[in-house]
Parts: C-alpha cells; structure tokens; sequence
C-alpha cells in the first residue's frame, strides 16, 4: 500500500534536545539505519565553531549547516524555506530532512517556522525531543524551559537509561508522562531507537542508481567511535549489537466498509498515549463518494487530502498506526467501530465531513486548525 498520498511530501522532523542529550549520536544512528531512504540533514549550531556539523558531515558527505546562532532567530521562515526548497526538488529524490536543532534552540519556534512553510512538496514530520536520563533533573534546574519542550513534543526519547537504575529510569518516565502526557515516548541507550518510528522502507527500483547523499559509504561498526566522541571516554560496551534496542509496535488496519467521518475524527481527536504515527487511506462511503482521503498525523498534527479515486481501485479504508506501548488489539477495536454498517451505509450528511474538512488544507484557516503547538 502507497502510505498515502503525504507520502510524496518530503516530512520534516525537527530533532531537539539540551547540548548533551545524545541528538548527534541518534542522528548518526538513524542515517546508518534508513531503510533505503535518502536523508537529508540540515545541522544547525550556536556559536562559531560548528562542531555537530563537522561530526555529522564527516559521516554523510552531505548536510546543509545553517551557523550564526540559533536557528530559530537567526534564520526567518523564509530563508528556511529557501533551504527545504533546495532539498525537496525532485531531482534531489530525498525521502526525508531532519533539521538538527541546536542544543539552546527553541523547538516551539522551530515547529511553527516549517508550518508557516508554503512549500508543497513538505510536510510537517514531527518534533523528536532527546532527553539525557543521567542528567534529566540537573537539566530542568539550569534549563526550566525543558518542561514546555516536553509538553509539545510529539516523540521524546528518553536516552541514557543504560545509566540510571531501573527505580530511577521508572521515576523520570513518570514525570515525562506528567509534562508530556499527549507524546509517544521511547527509551534508548546510545541513541538506538528503531528507525521505523521515524522512517518508512523506501521502495527503490532495483536499478536506481541515483544517490543524492552518500549514507552507501557508511559502517555500522563505526557507531563505536560516536559514543566515545560523545561520553568522553567513559568505559561503554563496544558490543553494540548487544545493546538494548527500542523497537516499536506497527497496527496495519484493512476495513472494506466505509467510515463514519464523526466517529472517526472523534478517535483522531482523542489519540491514545503512545501513538506517534498514522497513515493511510480512507474511505468516507456516501459522505463524499468521488473521493478517498490520504490521512497523515504525526503526534497532535493532523492533515487530510482528499483525491478522486484512481480508476479500478479497490473502496477500503488502509491505515497504518505507528507507535510505543500502544494497544493494538483496543486500536483495532475503536477502529471497527468508526466503520459504518447497516441502515447508516445510505445516510449522507454534508455536515459529517465538516471535522474533516478542518484538517485539509486549502488555506490560513485550514493551517491554523492544524498547528500542534
């Protein structure tokens, strides 16, 4: 199933955290492990040396580095624009673009700067909160903006828990659910999350040849020095492979019956803890009969985009739901019921589809209802 039709919009994923979290080590974890994708990697550092940069770009060959400051108030939406434009042209065949914030970077800014976009071909990708287990109180005393970091995040990933004990790593999940009860939140050592919370397997022809940015080249093995650049020569484990790996739970959801829109956006409305992603088509039966609706929410970030049905295609709803600890049995349920059956298959009511309509965008207005922050 193509995910939808968002899926040829490039996602944007602002990657944030305190100086120290692990963003960098994470990065480089996630283009080692891409699933054939092309990543494309705007760093950006405060200060004059850009060392998150040169550690980046000595592992890809290709990043975008935006210096100066922060980016957030250096850069205006339109020079980011300008950026995400170079990177999203066709040509490029780029899959997605990480913007690597830096560690005193305003993520809220950040966020609201990529949806005040105007670039058609990107889409809001969701903002990835890295968060240092060992250090997580010291860091909300010297930083107490951390707590509004975590509230609007869409994903934290709760990294370093290989040193912090198991009562500790129990107690630090608690409070982030407590600042940030509407993110999935994932736990992590040396940054390994599993990159499908992130990243879709690229279908890529077997003769594509085309290579934008050269991840090919890359070593698995070479993780090892990345932990030691980052800790500082603290004794690790150099047996990666052995490290804890966060994995995350996938629901593919396949309904050859229409669905009510009311029922269905007042799942969407109410997404449960732990659900980072969803994708997939819909079929909206007799609320609007020409057309399915490409459907993607990234956390609280939701859009729809209706197109006429392809000649010959099958009328079902396909969705795939992404997340950490999710239920998928209680998922598919909720799901079921937002189908429609019986008697209400006729029913046509133009003012169901009205909650949906919100979310596709067709100006400012349609923007706005959308912004997650």
């Amino acid at each position: 199933m193509d995910p939808s039709t968002a899926g040829r919009q490039i996602p944007v994923v602002v990657l944030a955290g305190f100086l120290g979290s692990g963003k960098t080590t994470l990065l480089n974890h996630l283009l080692r492990r891409r699933a054939g994708n092309r990543v494309a990697v705007i760093v950006n550092d405060f200060g004059a040396v850009e060392i998150d940069a040169m550690t980046v770009a000595g592992q890809v060959g290709s990043t975008v580095s935006l210096g100066n400051g922060c980016l957030c108030c250096a850069v205006d939406a339109s020079e980011l624009d300008g950026y995400l434009e170079r990177l999203s042209r066709p040509a490029a065949r780029i899959d997605i673009i990480v913007v690597e914030a830096s560690g005193l970077a305003e993520p809220q800014e950040l966020v609201r700067m990529i949806l005040a976009g105007d670039n058609p071909r990107t889409v809001y990708g969701g903002l990835v909160e890295v968060v240092d287990a060992a250090e997580f109180d010291a860091t909300r005393e010297r930083h107490p903006e951390t707590d509004r970091h975590l509230a609007i995040a869409d994903l934290v990933v709760l990294n370093k828990t290989d040193r912090v004990t198991p009562a500790e790593h129990e107690r630090v999940l608690g409070v982030i659910a407590e600042l940030g009860p509407d993110a999935a939140v994932v736990s992590a050592s040396y940054g390994r999350i599993d990159p499908g919370l992130l990243f879709d397997p690229a279908a890529r022809p077997a003769d594509d040849k085309v290579r934008q940015l050269s991840f090919e080249d890359l070593r698995a093995d070479e993780d090892e020095n990345d932990e030691q650049d980052e800790d500082h020569g603290q004794d690790e484990d150099h047996g990666h492979a052995h490290h804890p790996h966060t994995g995350y739970e996938s629901l593919s959801f396949d309904e050859p019956a229409a669905m009510d829109p009311r029922r269905l956006m007042a799942f969407l409305d109410s997404r449960p803890e732990g659900l980072y992603r969803l994708k997939g088509f819909v079929d909206f039966g007799a609320a609007d009969p020409d057309n399915r609706y490409a459907v993607h929410a990234v956390g609280r970030f939701l859009r729809f985009y209706p197109e006429p049905w392809p000649r010959g295609a099958e009328r079902r709803t396909q969705l795939v739901l992404i997340g950490s600890g999710i239920d998928r049995d209680a998922l598919e349920k909720e799901l079921r019921v937002c189908a429609v059956t019986g008697a209400d298959s006729d029913i046509t009511d133009e003012a169901a589809m009205w909650g949906v309509l919100r979310y596709v965008r067709s100006g400012p207005e349609a923007e706005e209802a959308a912004d997650p922050v």
